[in-house]
């Protein structure tokens, strides 16, 4: 692409994502504004809205969310859940998790989805969940988050389901240096993310597609 092609990418980026913010419900805008003064990183508007679309789409009532105080994740797939359901949202990091919690308090009498948070290493606690029992995973946060959700969710999700990873770029990470845009970025999770590609897309379990929805958004479907 020539200069002008890449501006102009830039200009429709800018633009989806002032159409998504503007859309946003006053629980996803609460979230965001949770993350903001609690200085957690927020997924794009975009992503947020793309995540709820395709859990409506999918029907997904089963849905684990994993994060590093994925706040916006969260309360965007809360919402897509239309009061039915259950989430339930993985978290290690201590304020985080704390966070996420508040959240889900704050929703608990506006809803009858089943809402837990779970504070945890994903390692750890994922493989003691039932297996065929979720619709839908939503991977997000540290580096660390990735590799324990791709190696359980064959076992985790129901055939048809789905695990999704946001940032898949690795370009969101504090020690980023252009992510996977970058071949010299050694980041841990520029690292993670370009091993978890190529084994994912050779896994014959899974279809993918690599979206450009914020700083990427990688989707598996389970077959």
């Amino acid at each position: 692409m020539d200069k002008r092609s890449y501006i102009n990418h830039a200009k429709a980026w800018e633009c989806i994502e002032d159409h998504e913010a503007a859309r946003e419900t006053p629980f996803v805008r609460h979230a965001r504004t949770l993350a903001q003064q609690a200085q957690l990183p927020a997924c794009s508007a975009a992503v947020g809205g793309l995540l709820n679309t395709y859990e409506t789409l999918t029907h997904a009532s089963s849905v684990i969310v994993i994060g590093t105080g994925s706040l916006v994740e969260t309360a965007q797939l809360v919402e897509g859940l239309h009061g039915e359901g259950k989430l339930t949202a993985v978290d290690s990091s201590v304020q985080g998790g704390a966070q996420v919690r508040m959240l889900l308090k704050s929703m608990e009498d506006d809803t009858r989805t089943t809402l837990r948070m779970v504070s945890a290493q994903p390692g750890v606690y994922l493989q003691r969940l039932n297996g065929a029992d979720y619709d839908l995973i939503v991977v997000c946060g540290d580096a660390s988050n990735y590799e324990p959700a791709y190696e359980q969710a064959p076992r985790l999700l129901k055939h048809g389901g789905t695990i999704v990873f946001t940032d898949a770029l690795a370009m969101a990470s504090p020690h980023a240096k252009g992510g996977l845009t970058n071949p010299a970025d050694r980041s841990p999770k520029a690292v993670t993310m370009r091993g978890l590609l190529d084994r994912i897309e050779d896994d014959e379990r899974f279809v993918t597609a690599l979206t450009p929805a914020g700083t990427g958004l990688l989707i598996a479907g389970y077959r």
